[in-house]
């Protein structure tokens, strides 16, 4: 059985102007995780994270594997989302991630993540790690941080990467709220397959940037690696989940990290 792992970390958005500060040590801390429980890691970080290194890199992991291989990829940055063009989308929207180069035009989107987890072997296992906003915009927080220099959601709104001849023609809504980019991962995944995201669906969810303890991180990375430290050898993806949710929502990121895959899935042992 192969172990192999993609760490992705993106604090630089050029042409943006809403760089993060936590996605480069998040990738860095799923990296010595995932070597630690013998997986062979490699990653993507701020400038190196372009669309086409990161659809190279995910493709070659996918095409490599066979059955009883596990794959893990880990992506922390901006979420956001396009005007859905094949009409596959009720909310007539396209989630996607944030490469480095998002403001050239270059969104992941969901359509080419599934595209590229459809053509797996039968029987390779997958664990998706999404810390990134899943749904909302940065103007309409209800609970924001007290210090906004403490923690800043990972969502991308459209107008801030998009040039503005390609906007739609109705404009930016800001209000808009897409269903959360569980989309983008559960519409690939198998039997055998799980996601642990960083916020749930619905107006207004977001993963945070944060600084805990002097130093930058995902909220939702940082208490999963903290959560996983703290259970016992054997333990489930299921009993993970329940001790993350003993952190998360906190009074400072209200944030409620999910776990989607079959029952099945849940109940295997972490990273097994």
């Amino acid at each position: 059985m192969t172990k192999k792992a993609l760490c992705i970390g993106i604090n630089d958005y050029p042409g943006t102007k809403m760089d993060l500060r936590g996605c480069v040590n998040d990738a860095r801390d799923w990296s010595d995780t995932l070597t630690a429980r013998g997986f062979e890691v490699s990653m993507l970080l701020d400038a190196e994270a372009t669309k086409q290194a990161i659809v190279e890199a995910i493709t070659a992991l996918v095409a490599e594997a066979g059955e009883d291989d596990s794959i893990v990829i880990t992506f922390s940055g901006h979420g956001t989302y396009v005007p859905d063009e094949s009409g596959d989308e009720v909310d007539d929207l396209d989630e996607a991630l944030c490469p480095y180069d998002i403001a050239q035009g270059k969104p992941l989107l969901d359509d080419e993540i599934h595209a590229i987890f459809a053509g797996r072997r039968a029987g390779t296992r997958l664990l998706l790690i999404s810390d990134s906003c899943h749904s909302g915009t940065v103007t309409r927080d209800d609970s924001p941080p007290r210090d906004p220099e403490e923690s800043w959601p990972r969502f991308l709104p459209l107008d801030a990467w998009m040039k503005r001849g390609a906007l739609p023609s109705g404009g930016v809504d800001r209000g808009i709220f897409f269903d959360e980019m569980s989309n983008v991962w559960t519409s690939s995944l198998g039997d055998d397959d799980l996601l642990l995201s960083g916020c749930e669906e619905g107006r207004e969810r977001f993963s945070y940037d944060a600084r805990i303890d002097g130093r930058h991180n995902g909220a939702f990375t940082y208490y999963a690696r903290k959560a996983l430290q703290e259970l016992p050898e054997g333990a489930t993806y299921q009993d993970w989940h329940t001790a993350i949710r003993r952190y998360l929502p906190s009074g400072s990121h209200n944030q409620k990290p999910q776990i989607f895959g079959s029952e099945a899935a849940r109940k295997s042992t972490i990273f097994g």
